[in-house]
């Protein structure tokens, strides 16, 4: 009788913190991933200043489509900082603890920011929309007001639906496992350690998944499927060529990301055969997009292009020559 009530006892003892042991499987050298990502990281952080800048200080670029990508570049720089700090502490100094609080909060910040990106790509679809099938009434319809409560509905959409996700993990009880095998404290991988039931929180996270980043998708692909119907409905092939031009760089960087989604997704649920895949893909996509998103834009955009060049000084250098 007293063995078992001490075993009662031991299995309400709540654990105090968690311990991220790193990528699965590859513990002992996981350590040489550390420069690529600390470079992606830098990289990132680089670009998504550069472009606030020079929109800040480009009279041209004041217009609500960079204001849009300049909120973009905002949420990048949050995403990635909230991940690779603590990442490159684990992979350069072991530090591998983390508090049950700061845990949650990890996840509401990654869940937040990710349903953000999602609802910036969609506001920049319809920027592109409006742009292309009705440009008479586009500076009437995409205006400074359009840009400020399109931001404001997706950070409220965003803030208060991801609410739950961390307040339903912190009501379970962890009361023996603390061994996260990831760098970062995902949803998933913290439930799965409860002791008691978890699924109104598998359930709850599936419907989230599908009521922001599966409806902006759907919504992005549609706003698409009606800007090709009306591109080719022009007699012009300049006309087609100008009007593609205009929207290609963000029709690239919403494939890469709903793409890197959509394989996340696969590989988390293939991923019990071979984990460190799902991990790696997982750390690697919310530091990729940050720094490949500006590079695109930055490629591809000529106004920005000209911007960069005033900014950083090569403008008159490059007239002289």
């Amino acid at each position: 009788m007293d063995t078992t009530l001490s075993i009662n006892n031991s299995s309400m003892i709540q654990v105090s913190e968690f311990i991220l042991m790193g990528l699965p499987g590859i513990h002992e050298w996981q350590h040489w991933l550390s420069l690529p990502l600390a470079l992606l990281y830098i990289l990132a952080l680089g670009a998504n200043i550069l472009i606030l800048f020079t929109i800040q200080h480009e009279p041209s670029l004041h217009q609500p489509q960079y204001w849009l990508l300049g909120i973009l570049a905002i949420v990048d720089i949050g995403l990635a900082t909230i991940i690779m700090p603590k990442i490159l502490a684990i992979l350069w100094f072991e530090a591998k603890a983390v508090s049950l609080p700061e845990c949650f909060a990890h996840i509401y910040a990654i869940h937040s920011f990710m349903g953000m990106e999602s609802g910036i790509f969609l506001c920049m679809a319809v920027d592109r929309y409006v742009a292309i099938c009705y440009p008479l009434r586009y500076p009437s319809i995409v205006t400074e007001a359009f840009a400020i409560k399109a931001t404001l509905s997706m950070v409220l959409r965003n803030g208060l639906l991801t609410i739950p996700v961390p307040v339903l993990a912190a009501q379970r009880h962890y009361c023996s496992r603390n061994e996260i095998d990831h760098c970062l404290c995902s949803n998933l991988g913290v439930t799965s350690l409860a002791c008691d039931d978890i699924t109104i929180n598998r359930f709850y996270q599936l419907a989230l998944v599908w009521v922001m980043v599966g409806s902006d998708m759907g919504l992005v692909f549609a706003s698409y499927a009606l800007i090709i119907r009306s591109v080719l409905r022009l007699n012009s092939a300049e006309a087609t060529s100008k009007a593609l031009s205009t929207c290609s760089s963000h029709l690239i960087l919403i494939l890469f990301f709903y793409t890197a989604v959509i394989v996340v997704s696969v590989t988390q649920v293939a991923g019990r055969k071979v984990p460190v895949i799902s991990a790696l893909f997982n750390v690697l996509h919310n530091v990729m997009s940050p720094a490949f998103n500006p590079m695109v834009y930055a490629l591809r955009t000529q106004e920005l292009r000209v911007g960069f060049q005033k900014v950083l000084g090569l403008g008159d250098n490059m007239s002289r020559k």
